[in-house]
């Protein structure tokens, strides 16, 4: 646990008892403060008070004695509308945070500033792949014997986690949520991986979407900026970071093409990773081999935890031999099962037409499982990316909307993920891939992406189970 340091005594509320808020309730009662906590739901105050934390309804509460606010991140503050505790905090001046901005005001310690090698905070946001680029960049210092632990919106909350030792990398993945309100943001190393149309209802609009990425950078003026460079939000922030073209503190990253220039850039391109210095090539990788990353879009996760690595010191030898040795994470690009020349693969964190987009490019010959609750423009912008899908097999909410959207594509409307699991599994060829990447949350059907894919990953098994049981007789 981090206890929180500047709250001493002080009545500290906290709004919302989930993993993050239960976190914090602790962390302020570690560091002295007084924690007076409410969530609206009958359940979540249960659940707090049986972990002997107190409670104290925050709507009817004197705001004057109350040192500062913390909310937990699925709460609205401002946008499309401001919650009405949060709005009453704030029309009487009470500061408004999260446990993010607890965690940086509070992880440095006296103790810290005396270890021969002060830990490291690595903060890695973006719109896709920010889940993958932090567990391997966890694995790649974990394989280079570095002490780290994972934290934020993967792994333990970012309170939860153990006090720091000498020399030790903590590297979190954190949401724009989290970005957004935390008053203290100061990373070591900050990564912005790319953007993309996500979450606009909660900041109004791209415009402050991408302003509550770029806070990351902005508020504590990290030690190096790693910047996917292949949207022109990336460019700009890599350009107001840096001093002068030249300026090493700034790595800019591409999947794709190759990246020329005085700097430091690292990208990834036919398949193989390159790291280049003042014009000058240093390092290759070929990526092709590491199965535990296929695809592109995976490329430039590589390329973001490889460059994260080497800005801490890390040789290519040995991060080379971290890739190989990265399994993945659960829902995204999992190999779920490989059976009659067949691979099954869950990649259900793909929640919108983006990263979807990025699946579809990673596999040949499709039968693409998609639908859910459909995101604004739905799958439209998909049609470029569809030729090769063989089929596409829909469920949810959204299905025969997504269905006007698919052009000539074959498509069967399935509505749920068994009757779609097991369609494309008896169509299915011979070097074919089923392939579930929803382009939609999962909410209409589903508590949650891993909920979703789950039950992806047991329909399959009760497939091929049912299979092998026919192909006995």
């Amino acid at each position: 646990m981090i206890p929180i340091q500047g709250y001493n005594g002080a009545r500290v509320a906290v709004l919302g008892l989930g993993r993050s808020g239960l976190a914090t309730c602790a962390a302020l009662s570690a560091g002295g403060a007084i924690a007076l906590a409410w969530d609206e739901s009958p359940e979540a105050r249960t659940t707090a008070e049986g972990q002997g934390i107190a409670l104290q309804d925050l709507n009817k509460i004197d705001w004057a004695d109350v040192a500062a606010l913390i909310v937990s991140p699925g709460i609205a503050h401002l946008y499309p509308a401001p919650n009405r505790i949060i709005a009453s905090a704030i029309a009487q001046g009470v500061p408004v945070d999260n446990d993010i901005g607890l965690f940086f005001r509070s992880f440095a310690t006296l103790e810290t500033m005396e270890f021969d090698q002060p830990p490291k905070v690595v903060a890695i946001t973006g719109s896709n792949g920010k889940s993958t680029t932090t567990a391997l960049l966890h694995h790649i210092l974990e394989q280079a014997g570095r002490p780290t632990q994972m934290a934020g919106n993967i792994g333990k909350g970012v309170l939860s986690i153990d006090p720091p030792q000498n020399g030790e990398v903590v590297v979190l993945e954190l949401s724009s949520y989290q970005t957004e309100l935390a008053r203290a943001l100061t990373p070591d190393i900050a990564v912005f991986t790319n953007l993309s149309a996500d979450h606009l209802d909660r900041h109004a609009g791209m415009g402050g979407y991408f302003a509550a990425k770029r806070r990351l950078f902005a508020e504590g003026g990290p030690d190096n900026a790693v910047i996917g460079v292949d949207e022109f939000e990336g460019q700009f922030l890599a350009g107001q970071i840096g001093q002068n073209p030249e300026d090493m503190r700034v790595i800019r990253i591409s999947s794709g093409r190759k990246l020329t220039g005085p700097g430091w850039n690292v990208f990834a391109r036919k398949g193989f990773l390159a790291e280049y210095r003042r014009g000058k090539q240093v390092a290759s990788i070929d990526l092709r081999t590491v199965k535990g990353l296929p695809g592109a879009h995976n490329h430039q996760n590589a390329c973001a935890a490889y460059a994260v690595a080497r800005s801490l010191g890390l040789a290519p030898r040995l991060i080379e031999d971290a890739l190989h040795s990265f399994t993945g994470l659960p829902h995204r690009s999992q190999l779920v099962a490989e059976a009659g020349g067949v691979r099954y693969i869950n990649d259900s964190k793909a929640t919108n037409a983006e990263s979807a987009a990025q699946a579809l490019q990673a596999f040949d010959h499709i039968r693409w499982i998609a639908g859910g609750l459909g995101k604004d423009g739905g799958i439209s912008a998909l049609v470029p990316h569809l030729v090769k899908v063989s089929k596409a097999y829909l469920i949810g909410h959204s299905a025969r909307e997504f269905a006007l959207q698919l052009g000539d594509t074959a498509h069967e409307i399935c509505e749920t993920m068994d009757r779609a699991v097991a369609r494309a599994m008896s169509e299915a060829q011979s070097g074919d891939v089923v392939l579930l990447a929803p382009a939609a949350a999962s909410f209409d059907q589903f508590k949650d992406f891993e909920s979703r894919g789950q039950a992806f990953i047991d329909a399959v098994n009760a497939q091929l189970a049912q299979k092998g049981a026919s192909d006995e007789f």
